[in-house]
């Protein structure tokens, strides 16, 4: 049996296994003000077997959202709804983190309201999902200094509402070309101020950001996760000096704050800066890795026994397996995900898969 059945300790948090259910988009906060509802409640309880559940990406501001129907966590209805959430993971043995994203220019003033903000004004290449229908993404309002400021504390107030509303702990989203994944990159952030024009530079929003959430609600309740060299969104991260510059720049400054762990979302090509900053991260090092196929199957499972990672997270087939981690234990059988049913809709393809009982 591989060691990634095992107990393990997560900043003091007692994990049963070490399997995570990664952070996954699912788009069906139906409650009022983007509150999660008793729909999303039963399908994260569901999967509460996982050793560590990280919810889907949550807007800690309103400006914050880039998508439709994706939950928020800056209202008093959203911290109450999210109760709801934490207390049947709780009631079935579970740990569960809040993933704080903030989708900066990944968005669209059709709903918003308002031009989406970015690091710079920089518009990306691509579409978004409305409810009227694909967009083309629009140019961004950078984001001013004091603006800056303000979105680092809307992190740390979003933290303090998860924590109110029973979460374990927060991920901080710095990944996959949402807001700061834009900072840390160069064709997204050409600002010339303390905010940019340097590796070390344009890791510091990331860094400010860690520690601002860290004075919040403590270092034990923070993980970070980070995907260098991944072009999600139209991030241009090519330039591999570059990319580890800058990667090194940030897991320098988060790394003397002692969070939780740190969540690797792994680009192909990768593995050699994967192993390394696996060997210089002194916390859980989690691994959500690049196989060459989809989705991550049991043989990544051996990460965990040649030291690769400390967990590893688990995507798609957490979406059609809510019992992945016994299912993982006898190498199957899978359910196949239905990835038509994967963004919106009800409990089909949602809370509907078979478990092995």
């Amino acid at each position: 049996m591989s060691k990634a059945f095992e107990a393990t300790d997560l900043g003091g948090t007692r994990l049963a296994n070490r399997i995570v259910m990664a952070p996954m988009t699912r788009s069906r906060a139906y409650g009022p003000g983007q509150s999660p509802t008793e729909l999303m409640a039963e399908y994260y309880a569901q999967r509460a077997s996982a050793g560590l559940i990280v919810t889907e990406g949550t807007q800690p501001s309103a400006i914050g959202q880039g998508y439709p129907d994706t939950p928020g966590i800056h209202t008093a209805e959203q911290i109450a709804a999210w109760r709801q959430v934490t207390d049947k993971v709780h009631a079935e043995g579970g740990v569960i983190f809040l993933q704080l994203m903030h989708t900066g220019r990944v968005g669209h003033s059709t709903w918003q309201g308002r031009k989406p903000v970015g690091p710079s004004a920089v518009q990306a290449k691509g579409q978004i999902y409305t409810h009227d229908g694909m967009k083309d993404f629009e140019v961004p309002q950078e984001l001013s200094g004091a603006e800056v400021e303000q979105t680092i504390a809307d992190y740390a107030d979003a933290a303090k509402n998860a924590i109110e509303a029973g979460f374990d702990g927060v991920e901080l989203h710095g990944a996959n070309g949402y807001l700061i994944h834009q900072f840390l990159a160069p064709n997204s952030n050409t600002r010339t101020d303390a905010w940019g024009g340097s590796p070390e530079a344009r890791a510091r929003f990331a860094v400010e950001t860690a520690k601002a959430v860290v004075a919040a609600i403590g270092a034990d309740k923070v993980g970070f996760r980070m995907s260098p060299g991944n072009p999600f969104n139209d991030i241009d991260e090519s330039d591999r000096a570059d990319v580890e510059a800058t990667y090194t720049a940030l897991i320098n400054g988060l790394a003397p704050l002692n969070l939780a762990y740190l969540h690797q979302m792994e680009a192909p090509g990768y593995r050699d800066f994967t192993v390394q900053a696996r060997k210089t991260w002194p916390t859980t090092f989690i691994l959500n890795p690049f196989t060459g196929q989809e989705p991550t199957g049991p043989g990544e499972l051996q990460l965990v026994d040649d030291g690769t990672a400390d967990l590893i997270a688990y995507g798609a087939l957490f979406l059609a397996n809510p019992d992945l981690p016994a299912r993982l234990a006898q190498n199957g059988p899978f359910n196949t995900p239905d990835r038509a049913k994967s963004f919106g809709g009800d409990h089909t393809g949602y809370t509907d898969y078979p478990t092995l009982d």
